[in-house]
């Protein structure tokens, strides 16, 4: 598991808080104190938190199951795309499509069109149409890979869902919520931290405070994957040793 620390948690300025004018009362047992109007998060609660979601997430990992990475603000949305990507999860970065986990199924289909529009341009159907055709084909796929295509691998549910800022991405806890999908959340001063399963006490805010919280969770589950390429190697080669053993054993 990877190991985080106090001074790292600090220098990349995790602890700081919002406005005290902004502060939702349910962070109380996770501020340390108020500074110049700001409050400050306790990171002795940050560092057993953020170790606690990481290994929850490592397991989670390591069972196989995805991981649905959200963040559509713009300090965060480029290093948790290219966080999922590098670990093959899916991943929402542009606008929450309403109705992503409660709808599933609809957007199945959408992903489906999105296939069927591919696979036109490889069989040639798409060339017989006409011009005008051809331009809103590729408008409509345009618009779904902007919405979909970070999540065109994803055949079914997610098993967890992390979250950069509840507050603007409330309707995609709002849904995880409603499903019992488990939840891991960045909760700065301003959010209700009781909404997420594990919550992450932390500036969600910063760039360099959501990177490095990225950082130590992709780590774990980087772990977790590798734990399970090794286990699926082992047993993948237990049972070549048995099948040819059951080979020699007829021979004879």
């Amino acid at each position: 598991m990877p190991r985080t620390n106090f001074k790292e948690l600090l220098q990349a300025g995790v602890h700081f808080g919002h406005l005290k004018k902004k502060y939702n009362p349910a962070m109380a047992p996770y501020i340390f104190m108020e500074q110049n109007g700001i409050h400050i998060i306790d990171l002795n609660k940050t560092l057993a938190m953020i170790e606690e979601a990481a290994s929850a997430m490592k397991q989670i990992a390591k069972s196989g199951k995805k991981i649905l990475f959200v963040a559509t603000k713009k300090q965060a949305k480029t290093v948790v795309a290219e966080t999922a990507k590098k670990l093959d999860m899916p991943y929402i970065t542009e606008r929450w499509p309403g109705g992503l986990l409660t709808n599933f199924s609809t957007i199945r289909k959408s992903i489906k069109k999105m296939d069927g529009i591919d696979k036109m341009k490889v069989d040639g159907t798409f060339d017989s149409l006409s011009k005008r055709e051809r331009l809103q084909i590729s408008r409509t796929r345009e618009k779904l890979e902007i919405n979909l295509g970070s999540i065109v691998k994803m055949n079914r549910m997610p098993e967890a869902i992390f979250i950069i800022d509840i507050n603007k991405e409330h309707i995609a806890l709002k849904e995880s919520v409603k499903l019992g999908i488990r939840s891991f959340a960045v909760t700065d001063t301003n959010t209700n931290p009781n909404n997420v399963n594990f919550p992450i006490p932390g500036n969600d805010d910063a760039s360099k405070s959501i990177a490095y919280i990225v950082d130590i969770v992709s780590k774990a589950i980087a772990e977790g994957l590798e734990e399970r390429a090794e286990e699926q190697n082992k047993k993948a080669l237990e049972k070549q040793k048995k099948a040819k053993k059951i080979s020699e054993e007829a021979k004879k």
